[in-house]
């Protein structure tokens, strides 16, 4: 989510917003983010309202984000199991993401409202591929739901205040009536 994208990304602000919410939850309950730039030379840096200032972004060339430096940061995490998404474009970084993180046998959860791309056809047309080939398709509100389960997590009051206000539509419920 690099400053050069946005002018041209689809529903840019709302994504963002909705990534800065999940990233905010990762934070209070100890999930790792990692982050990824691709070509910050000529894209810029990631934005400053998805507030990942603190986070070290990983420059890439590749559509994957399965770099060397992400590799290994994974070894260090235990080589998890699960995976959530969510960024730009759906279609080419997100998609060859979610491929090379199938293919390694860890289940994706793609935040359909935390991820876009140029046009609206290549991101509807991505999703519907992505959740083919086995991918989770799911949205800001239900990933944070799910990391907690029960109202007596210990940080339940936390993620429910990043739920206070409904995620902005993002343009989805067009395609949700085609699955």
């Amino acid at each position: 989510m690099q400053e050069k994208f946005r002018p041209n990304i689809f529903q840019f602000t709302n994504i963002v917003s909705n990534a800065a919410r999940l990233l905010q939850a990762s934070r209070v309950l100890g999930i790792p983010p990692i982050l990824t730039e691709q070509y910050p030379r000529g894209l810029g840096p990631t934005v400053s309202e998805l507030g990942a200032e603190d986070l070290t972004a990983h420059a890439k060339t590749s559509f994957t984000m399965m770099i060397e430096e992400v590799e290994k940061k994974l070894e260090e995490l235990g080589n998890p199991k699960q995976a959530i998404l969510c960024g730009i474009e759906a279609h080419a970084c997100i998609a060859c993401t979610t491929y090379d993180l199938l293919e390694r046998g860890i289940e994706v959860h793609i935040v359909a409202d935390a991820v876009s791309s140029r046009s609206q056809t290549d991101r509807l047309f991505a999703l519907s591929r992505l959740k083919q080939s086995g991918a989770y398709l799911t949205t800001t509100e239900a990933v944070l739901l799910q990391l907690v389960q029960d109202a007596k997590h210990p940080n339940f009051k936390e993620i429910q205040k990043l739920l206070a206000h409904p995620s902005p539509d993002t343009g989805l419920l067009s395609f949700f009536s085609a699955l």
